[in-house]
């Protein structure tokens, strides 16, 4: 059974493994499957999530109200070029934006909003990954290389749901820092057979902030604020503006992959992902003043895919995956409300000749159910959400 035609012709990732309420903040799946293409290659995609996220309040005096969809519809790019520069040395550069958030409530909510402005948030990252691989034999392949990431951030808080902190901005600009990943990879050609393991560094960011807060005076009155120090109550409007360094480490992860041949012109694929997002915490100097953290995650991150193609003819194929998403830990931060999914994927691949190819393909995802907190308070709930993910893909071998 020869089946090393279609372990090239089709590329299992048509979609990323993971989208935007995945685990915590991660996006792109951190994949390196096009550095382990055969020979000569570069590929460019583009990703578009539309998710419908809609929940209850559960915040004291508003419980029942109705929070409308507050997911916005985001997109991202990867693009990868893989050079083979001897028979045992290949080269490799990945862009991608591996973590994110998106999100806007309604002005008119009161628990997130207050009738103007509703909480929004807004977080990119950028991640540049060269690789040098070495292969001693066809059948392995040892690689490893440093990352450059940049990350930006820029988020509001508004309405009841955040008692004092209602008004509270802050604005990340961006900044770069470096990382690093090693990894291998073993296949045996004949029967289709390719596996990979790699590991990806956390990267620590001390990202300039800029804290701002509407209605600093707000920390004064009693009956909005009982719990307040006096301490935090004379802290407060004296860091009504401030600007300070942010510690934002972004997870290390490990990504395993598999594929082998099942029968003639048939592949099986699997992915698994696990990202260390336990402990994650991200607490500004405005907000650590009052024992706030603007971000946290209590559990990590394991994520699957599993899937088969088939190639029905010289120019086209098809795949078909199942994925399952464990989320970060529930209750979860209002500004991705969500934990985890189950997901339903469809993809084609076109090729008008042999040395290059275009992918397309859908999933459905199911979110799960997620109690939000704020300062260790659960003040709503997320239920019977959904998303659909689409994707794109050109490769070309030279």
């Amino acid at each position: 059974m020869k089946l090393k035609p279609i372990s090239t012709a089709i590329l299992l990732a048509i979609l990323p493994t993971s989208a935007v309420f995945a685990g915590g903040l991660d996006r792109s799946g951190q994949s390196i499957q096009a550095f382990l293409q055969p020979g000569n290659y570069a590929e460019v995609g583009i990703s578009v999530l539309d998710p419908d996220v809609s929940g209850t309040s559960k915040t004291s005096g508003f419980e029942g109200e109705k929070i409308s969809d507050m997911a916005d519809d985001y997109s991202f790019i990867n693009a990868a070029i893989k050079v083979q520069a001897t028979d045992k040395i290949s080269l490799g550069l990945i862009y991608d934006q591996p973590f994110g958030a998106d999100a806007q409530y309604d002005a008119a909510t009161n628990s997130f909003g207050n009738g103007s402005e509703g909480t929004s948030v807004e977080v990119k990252t950028q991640n540049l990954t060269a690789l040098i691989g070495y292969q001693p034999t066809e059948n392995w392949n040892f690689y490893a290389g440093p990352v450059w990431q940049t990350v930006e951030a820029d988020i509001k808080l508004r309405g009841q749901a955040y008692s004092v902190l209602s008004g509270y901005n802050i604005k990340l600009e961006e900044e770069e820092a470096f990382g690093w990943l090693a990894g291998f990879a073993y296949q045996i050609p004949e029967i289709a057979l390719k596996t990979s393991i790699t590991y990806r560094s956390e990267i620590k960011h001390d990202a300039s902030s800029h804290e701002t807060s509407l209605l600093p005076q707000v920390a004064q009155d009693p009956r909005v604020s009982p719990g307040l120090t006096a301490e935090q109550k004379y802290a407060f409007p004296l860091l009504g503006h401030i600007d300070s360094k942010v510690n934002a480490t972004t997870p290390q992860s490990v990504n395993i992959d598999f594929q082998t041949g099942v029968a003639p012109n048939t592949l099986a694929f699997a992915n698994v992902r696990w990202v260390h997002w336990d402990q994650f915490t991200v607490s500004p100097q405005l907000l650590n003043t009052l024992g706030q953290d603007l971000i946290s995650y209590s559990d990590d991150q394991w994520s699957a895919n599993v899937g088969v193609g088939h190639k029905f003819s010289d120019k086209w194929s098809a795949s078909t995956s199942i994925g399952w998403d464990s989320g970060a830990g529930n209750p979860v931060t209002t500004l991705g409300p969500t934990e985890g999914y189950w997901s339903l994927g469809l993809g084609a691949q076109y090729s008008p000749a042999e040395n290059y190819f275009i992918q397309a393909g859908v999933k459905h995802l199911w979110l799960g159910d997620a109690h939000a907190q704020t300062g260790g308070n659960v003040v709503a709930e997320f239920e019977d959400n959904n998303a659909w993910a689409y994707g794109m893909k050109i490769g070309y071998r030279f």
